[in-house]
């Protein structure tokens, strides 16, 4: 578990990587109620001038916030701040594999009650899917 001390300003943090398939993505539209057909539907994303079918932005940041929460101990009620830019698609083939997204953090500062101010980074197939994001997270005393 990560402690207050640890985290210096410039500690780069452990990167994790979260799968994204389609399955993943039906499951989330029932979830989030998002079932927007370019998320399903490789016909219809295509004939929209998409790559192919792609993830909810939502689902992405979603993988992010989880990277924040494992950081945390495991508390999502840990994660205090949360902004993203989106800033490219993951886009999810339809194979047994799907799309990886890869979450990593570098701890920006220091805060007052146990708290640190992380800026993350995300990536999907060689691009940078989430920019100017930052959170603030509450560790453990």
């Amino acid at each position: 578990m990560l402690s207050y001390d640890d985290l210096k300003p410039g500690t780069e943090l452990e990167p994790r990587t979260y799968r994204a398939t389609r399955v993943d993505l039906i499951k989330y539209a029932g979830a989030s109620g998002d079932f927007n057909i370019i998320h399903w539907n490789e016909r219809v994303a295509k004939s929209v001038g998409l790559p192919n079918v792609i993830a909810h932005g939502m689902y992405t940041m979603a993988q992010a916030g989880r990277y924040l929460t494992e950081l945390a101990g495991g508390d999502p009620g840990a994660v205090m701040e949360f902004s993203v830019r989106f800033s490219a698609m993951v886009v999810v083939p339809d194979d047994d594999q799907g799309a990886t997204i890869e979450v990593a953090g570098t701890v920006a500062e220091q805060l007052d009650g146990n708290r640190v101010a992380i800026d993350l980074t995300a990536r999907s197939d060689g691009n940078k899917v989430l920019q100017r994001t930052r959170a603030v997270i509450k560790l453990p005393s």
